[in-house]
């Protein structure tokens, strides 16, 4: 398997691009089976999950073409011959469980697999099925694949939980269904609202995306749109952390405030300065040391759960003790202990970390447990004595567009390993 090699190698300075999002491009391709019309979509991150995603959606008779170096896909479901997602392919990429509702929404049939993905802890299901039923699906369990099938009809829909998925989920089974269909304690994240304006400009009558409440009126059918991936907020608020840890000042180009808010709260609480510019924003360390931050994960408009790695690096630098709590996966601490092996200061119980701050840490041999702590070593490593090894990095090429060649053109030293 392939490893990132790191060296501590000074501030950072310069631009760096920040890609569409690849949450919102796999929901977005999902959608694409409500409709016999094209789906285009533009800014589309070059990453390993979405061609994993695209051979998933071909298997099912879906069309896709990839166009202008692979940053703009063309879908088209006009034929599909399969409601059937296999195991082998869903268990790759979790996102891949949001055929779901689009399947049976449209052909009154889904039969898909239970989910795979990032070990970060279980992930249930139960929320995107309970709401299928209630919308009058027949929904089985068999040998590890959920068989759902039925003329759905409207109807309300209250999740004890805000879930992403389910919320996205059900979205895309109601947009077909007869009657209207509300969705209560509806996840707000940025990417689901992008969601919804997608069915929105394909033809879909829904009202409330982004708040708690949402309201889908079944259509009768959906037509072809041309939608613009939006910027991936996971990867603006990684690049953001990196002269929290490395020092210096960058310019994340197309990033956005009002997407992560409460991240930038946190980061200016730490004493880094963020300015919004023309481009974009731009992250400043003022020099000397951060300062200590406690942060609790919650949903948006929360501090993102996917960003809990990347802070956590950057509070091993920071003066004071900080404490982390968790509150959206379990096991999101597994990077914890690499961060030790060079040289943190961490302690874990259970959903807490707390972080007490050290002068500097140590270059040495990590592995990357999961997508958002593959790049938390990377990060530390910057900022590390000597050489920092980071292995089993597969998990990075699902999320991360040219991280290595990004890093460097801002000063980092960032090299990867081919494995054997």
């Amino acid at each position: 398997m392939d490893s990132i090699i790191v060296k501590g190698n000074g501030p950072l300075s310069g631009q760096i691009p920040i890609a569409g999002a690849k949450n919102t491009c796999l929901k977005l391709m999902c959608a694409s089976i409500l409709s016999e019309e094209p789906l285009t979509l533009t800014n589309v991150p070059r990453l390993s999950d979405v061609k994993t995603l695209s051979a998933l959606l071909e298997s099912l008779g879906i069309e896709v073409g990839r166009l202008n170096d692979g940053r703009t896909l063309a879908l088209s479901a006009s034929n599909l011959t399969s409601s059937l997602a296999h195991y082998d392919m869903v268990r790759k990429l979790r996102a891949s469980f949001n055929v779901l509702g689009p399947l049976i929404g449209r052909t009154g049939e889904a039969i898909v697999s239970l989910p795979g993905g990032c070990a970060i802890g279980a992930r249930a299901v139960d929320f995107h099925l309970a709401g299928l039923e209630k919308m009058g699906a027949k929904v089985e369990l068999k040998d590890g694949y959920v068989h759902a099938s039925g003329d759905l009809v409207g109807t309300e829909v209250e999740f004890p939980f805000p879930s992403v998925g389910a919320t996205e989920n059900i979205m895309c089974a109601a947009v077909l269904a007869k009657g209207t269909t509300v969705i209560r304690n509806a996840a707000r994240e940025p990417d689901t609202q992008a969601l919804a304006d997608c069915l929105i400009a394909m033809g879909a009558d829904i009202e409330g995306a982004g708040t708690e409440t949402m309201v889908i009126r079944g259509v009768d059918g959906l037509h072809g749109t041309t939608h613009r991936v939006i910027t991936d907020r996971i990867e603006l608020g990684t690049y953001m952390t990196a002269p929290g840890i490395a020092g210096g000042e960058i310019e994340c180009i197309g990033g956005r405030r009002d997407l992560l808010e409460a991240f930038c709260v946190k980061m200016e609480e730490a004493g880094l300065e963020i300015t919004e510019t023309e481009k974009g924003l731009k992250v400043r360390h003022p020099g000397g040391r951060l300062k200590a931050v406690d942060v609790t994960t919650a949903p948006y408009p929360g501090f993102p759960t996917d960003l809990q790695a990347q802070f956590m690096a950057m509070m091993c630098f920071a003066e004071g003790t900080s404490t982390l709590e968790e509150t959206i996966f379990e096991n999101r601490f597994m990077h914890a202990p690499e961060l030790i092996r060079m040289g943190a200061n961490v302690e874990v119980s259970g959903g807490t970390a707390k972080v007490t701050g050290v002068e500097g840490l140590k270059g040495a041999p990590v592995m990357a447990t999961d997508l958002r702590a593959s790049v938390s070593l990377i990060l530390a490593g910057m900022a590390a004595e000597g050489e920092t090894q980071v292995n089993r990095v597969y998990h990075l090429d699902r999320g991360y567009e040219q991280l290595e060649e990004k890093l460097s053109a801002l000063g980092a030293t960032v090299k990867r390993v081919e494995g054997s």
